[in-house]
């Protein structure tokens, strides 16, 4: 996030250390221990959490708007969110799910999330292969400003992607990499577009043709997801929209609610029929798909467009891991020419930088 230091708005202090932004961090209206609206008891919090964070030799992360959040997760307990931080660092380093599973590398190498991002999909490769069977993506922006977020666990098919070679640990990690991508770079360029900070994704969550036979696997996606969600990444949720959502899902939520805060609850609309009036009161129909009441028809199709303020160079910057791996160029190499060598290029069949230097094995 190194750039241009944004001057703190009234209510709030910056580190120069740590909050170099170059994008605002006001929020239009902000509400008690958000940007621009923290008390000096709150202010306090940051410093001590920082403090702490510090002294156990972290160095990662450290900024005011992210300590902000884990704070605000934890009702500004420091030791609570200082807790949680250290638990989502823990999980950074070697990712570990639900089910107890650690997904590893073709190479037995357990995976570290911020080692791995430069590198996961970078051609998108393995999204365009994954998208038939698991539409999971990231679309233009709603009426606030945020970006959109899909999936369409109707069309979800575990047992043909794993016949292709993508198992459950690919598609959860992936979401993982989606995660930090929405903090940076499609966060950022959104609220330079916007003019005002924002930190969070309005998501459309589509149960269409969810049924009994499809239940284990939403379920343990639902498991998985929720739990990723509020333990590493709080206060990312602004609304969500589960559409399409009969009887048997209204159980399933009902079951899932067990997994969420009551804050989060708050944020989730639970819509019977196709939501089409909800979704268009809270995004531009431009920007909507048009199988959801939209009128965007990207070429090549809309799960695999990545289309969003991100991708514009008036608003784009690289993100901190792609500056390691190349600067501007970056941005003009997204989607493009880029090649992928992480385990996700591995997911989607392609040959990887390491095997490409392996030895060719002896022949029997």
């Amino acid at each position: 996030m190194a750039g241009t230091t944004t001057q703190a708005p009234p209510g709030m202090t910056l580190d120069p250390k740590y909050d170099n932004y170059d994008f605002p961090v006001v929020v239009p209206d902000p509400r008690s221990g958000h940007p621009g609206n923290l008390s000096e008891e709150q202010i306090a919090q940051v410093h001590q959490l920082r403090m702490q964070l510090e002294s156990e030799g972290y160095t990662k992360r450290l900024d005011t708007l992210t300590l902000l959040r884990f704070l605000r997760a934890r009702k500004f307990d420091v030791n609570l969110a200082k807790q949680m931080f250290v638990n989502a660092e823990k999980w950074r380093a070697e990712l570990t799910f639900a089910d107890g599973k650690t997904p590893v590398t073709p190479y037995g190498q357990k995976i570290n999330l911020d080692e791995e991002l430069a590198n996961w999909d970078k051609d998108h490769s393995l999204r365009t292969k994954v998208a038939p069977y698991y539409p999971q993506y990231y679309h233009k922006t709603d009426k606030d400003g945020r970006p959109v977020y899909i999936e369409q666990l109707g069309k979800v098919d575990r047992k043909k992607l794993e016949t292709m070679g993508v198992k459950a640990d690919h598609m959860l990690t992936n979401l993982a990499v989606e995660y930090e991508r929405m903090a940076d770079p499609r966060l950022p360029a959104c609220s330079r577009k916007a003019g005002y900070l924002l930190e969070t994704s309005c998501t459309i969550l589509d149960l269409k043709n969810v049924g009994l036979f499809q239940a284990n696997a939403v379920k343990d996606l639902v498991r998985e997801t929720s739990k990723m969600s509020q333990d590493y990444y709080p206060e990312r949720m602004g609304r969500m929209y589960m559409i399409n959502a009969g009887r048997f899902i209204s159980a399933l939520f009902a079951w899932a609610k067990s997994f969420l805060d009551p804050v989060t609850q708050e944020k989730i609309h639970v819509i019977s029929g196709d939501g089409k009036a909800e979704l268009l009161a809270q995004i531009p129909a431009e920007n909507l798909p048009k199988e959801f009441g939209g009128t965007c028809e990207c070429p090549g199709g809309c799960a695999v467009s990545n289309a969003g303020p991100w991708q514009d160079p008036q608003w784009a910057r690289p993100a901190w891991y792609e500056k390691e791996g190349g600067g501007a160029d970056a941005i003009q190499n997204r989607g493009t020419d880029a090649v992928g060598t992480g385990e996700g290029a591995a997911a989607a069949g392609q040959t990887t930088a390491e095997e490409a230097k392996a030895p060719a094995p002896a022949a029997a």
